[in-house]
């Protein structure tokens, strides 16, 4: 009898025990069932075609052929030896760093200027974001018709009533060197808005007490720049910049719309290049290889961006 009242009991305090147990667990999967759909739908998003590209970079595959065949490296080693490819690659980084170089000096000056009290200031903060917001498409034609255009482009009536240049008049989108100038020249416009957003949320969080300081000790603006605000706002400015290299970097629309990388290749990037390889073109594997050798530039500078924020909060 007494065996049974202690067994009882014991069962009534291992009960409770065990309930907290299948809590506990329960509460420590939680988490992994609300991050599911998120990491699901990236998988499918993004997990999926990067898989299918790998596939298809090793093959033969086109829109020609039902069955392809493994062929190793040999897209990536053809597409490595092509003069187009190379001209693409360098126009890559010409366009990426130096459109980049760019929005950031734009972008830091529109930063200050939205800083400062004035009216209808989160107006303007709104219709800043204009150029970021409105469809690409649209975009591209009003760039491409009136302002680049041979015959009635806005930008050479301007320039000529200002003296600034004269006849014959600079064909922007036929030019090879003034057809580069126009592709970045948009990327800038769409892109800069954007950068400027990015550094006034910065500037904002910094506490006035600190700049106040720093101007009583004779600092001027750019020690104040330099030495205070910069390494105080850096993770935002790195993840600014990173987000823009990789926007900028794998930029179709700007490009393609506007001149499809000519004239003569001279503003094909590699964006460009693969889509009008692999889908225009169908050579599906040759077109997969270009579009990869995107990742492992894509890859280095992440890393190195990543690596030098953390040395600065170290």
């Amino acid at each position: 009898m007494a065996v049974g009242v202690e067994e009882q009991q014991l069962g009534a305090r291992v009960a409770p025990a065990r309930a907290a147990r299948r809590w506990s667990a329960g509460r420590s999967l939680v988490p992994y069932v609300l991050v599911s759909p998120a990491v699901f739908y990236m998988l499918a998003l993004v997990g999926y075609p990067f898989c299918l590209a790998l596939y298809f970079s090793i093959s033969n595959a086109s829109v020609q052929e039902s069955v392809s065949t493994f062929t190793g490296l040999d897209n990536f080693l053809a597409v490595a030896g092509d003069s187009v490819f190379q001209r693409a690659l360098l126009n890559s980084f010409i366009f990426t760093f130096g459109s980049g170089i760019v929005k950031a000096i734009l972008g830091t000056s529109l930063a200050f200027l939205l800083l400062r009290p004035f009216r209808a200031r989160k107006v303007i903060r709104g219709f800043l974001m204009l150029p970021w917001t409105l469809p690409i498409a649209l975009s591209i034609l009003a760039w491409k018709f009136g302002m680049f255009d041979p015959q009635f482009s806005v930008v050479n009536w301007t320039a000529a009533h200002l003296g600034l240049i004269h006849e014959p008049y600079p064909n922007w989108l036929g030019d090879p060197i003034y057809a580069m100038i126009a592709v970045m020249t948009v990327n800038i416009w769409r892109g800069f808005p954007f950068s400027a957003i990015i550094v006034l949320a910065g500037l904002t969080s910094i506490p006035s007490d600190i700049i106040d300081a720093a101007r009583v000790d004779g600092a001027n603006w750019w020690d104040r720049w330099h030495s205070v605000m910069v390494p105080m706002i850096a993770p935002i400015l790195f993840v600014g910049l990173l987000f823009d290299v990789v926007f900028t970097f794998t930029d179709l629309s700007v490009v393609y719309l506007l001149t499809n990388g000519g004239p003569i290749n001279a503003t094909d990037i590699l964006p460009t290049l693969a889509f009008r390889t692999g889908v225009v073109g169908g050579s599906l594997g040759r077109g997969s290889a270009i579009a990869l050798f995107m990742l492992p530039l894509l890859v280095v500078a992440v890393i190195v961006m990543l690596r030098t924020l953390r040395r600065r909060d170290i």
